[in-house]
């Protein structure tokens, strides 16, 4: 399975924002377990979705900047975007048919 690109406060606007594709950002932390139960769905369901949505992750911990603009106060939270506007918000360790509802939604 491909490792999801991974995003910082420098490049999030031009990686992510600045997308042609719709995009989802999982703010996650090493120290956190739900974030590691997400994972595994976020990077299946990036390979799933390749070419047609761009799928990335930010470590809070070395990134404030990011979490602080978007009012991020818990994690795992996965920040979608299309047209290079928040367009939804997934918190917490939830299906991932929950988060490929959100994908295919911004894919319409």
């Amino acid at each position: 399975m491909s490792e999801l690109m991974e995003v910082n406060d420098s490049n999030f606007e031009d990686e992510i924002v600045k997308s042609e594709l719709p995009s989802m950002v999982d703010l996650w932390a090493p120290w956190c377990a739900p974030c590691r139960t997400i994972r595994p769905w976020i990077e299946e369901l990036a390979q799933k979705y390749n070419g047609k949505f761009k799928a990335a992750k930010l470590n809070v911990d070395g990134n404030p900047n990011i979490p602080n603009q978007f009012g991020v106060r818990a994690i795992p939270t996965v920040l979608f975007f299309k047209d290079g506007e928040l367009a939804d918000t997934i918190v917490g360790a939830v299906g991932k048919t929950n988060i490929e509802k959100v994908m295919l939604k911004l894919m319409e």
